[in-house]
């Protein structure tokens, strides 16, 4: 199916190493997001945030720095550094959810702030070349926030609007409101890419009949729950691929090859990858069997030996 495919971060899973053993093994990802950049009120990066952009680091095609700030001044500084690795794209953090952000007007929080949006974009269009593309919910409390801001946004010239049809109070949870999407697809000239609850060839679909229109979709947690979705969606294909359990064998080898070279103690590396468990376990026939096992693991040879008995127990 001819359509652009982007991977929207999630903080904690979807770093340089997920994103290049995913690239190797599964792909269908035209652009990959990392996760955001915060500053938290000093001028500085940390080296966590430096090894995750680092050119050498990533092997994908693509891939679009972001930002979580609700400061013009950490903004320009975030765009100096990134244009410095190289790349020409920046994507403000305006969805993310979690009332440790928002409280702190940011994220979602930010959206209300339309003057204050207006004004960090208009500086940064004078003072920066660096794109800039949005990532956004409705609002945080209602969805005339972003019905608000839309006309706001039209006097500056932004790249795409990746729209994420929840309040950020929502969180994740309830009904992803595609009446209030539409109503933005109907207030903006900008180009807009669709986010939220893709889990499936079937609900791509669903979503690609009702919204005509929309060519760039993002997959979010669906593509940590089946790595082989955004694949899937180009093929148009509902079926998984022949052989996936051994290909999802080599990607999973690949991520823990590059955990296990990153992260020192049994402990640490085993806690890591139990975490992508809790979304890899829906990949398999009996889910809560294949955490339950996961999650007994106190070894790395236990942790191996898991894994083997829930593959193994695929091919029956």
């Amino acid at each position: 199916m001819s359509c652009t495919i982007l991977s929207s971060p999630l903080q904690g899973f979807t770093d340089y190493r997920f994103r290049n053993a995913h690239e190797k093994w599964m792909g269908g990802v035209d652009t990959y997001y990392a996760p955001y950049i915060r500053l938290q009120g000093h001028l500085d990066i940390k080296k966590s945030y430096m090894r995750d952009l680092l050119p050498v680091n990533n092997s994908v095609r693509q891939l679009i720095p972001q930002v979580m700030t609700n400061s013009a001044e950490e903004f320009l500084f975030v765009a100096a550094f990134v244009q410095g690795l190289g790349y020409q794209e920046l994507n403000w953090n305006l969805g993310c959810p979690y009332p440790m952000v928002t409280r702190r007007g940011l994220g979602s929080g930010l959206l209300k702030h339309t003057g204050k949006i207006d004004d960090l974009l208009r500086r940064v269009s004078d003072e920066s070349e660096i794109t800039v593309s949005l990532k956004l919910r409705l609002g945080y409390d209602d969805s005339h926030e972003i019905l608000n801001l839309l006309p706001v946004l039209e006097k500056h010239k932004i790249k795409n609007l990746i729209i994420h049809p929840r309040l950020g109070k929502q969180l994740y949870k309830g009904e992803v409101d595609l009446d209030t999407f539409q109503q933005c697809i109907e207030n903006t000239s900008h180009s807009i890419t669709y986010n939220g609850d893709i889990h499936s060839v079937a609900k791509f679909r669903e979503l690609n009949l009702r919204f005509p229109g929309i060519n760039s979709w993002a997959l979010g947690r669906g593509i940590i729950s089946n790595p082989f979705l955004a694949e899937m969606i180009k093929t148009d294909n509902e079926q998984w691929p022949d052989h996936w359990i051994e290909l999802f064998g080599h990607f999973h080898d690949t991520l823990f090859q590059h955990y296990d070279e990153a992260l020192s103690g049994t402990k640490h590396i085993v806690l890591k990858m139990q975490s992508f468990w809790e979304y890899f376990s829906r990949l398999f026939s009996n889910p809560h069997k294949a955490h339950k096992i996961i999650k007994k693991a106190r070894s790395i040879s236990a942790y191996h030996e898991a894994v083997r008995t829930i593959l193994a127990g695929e091919r029956v």
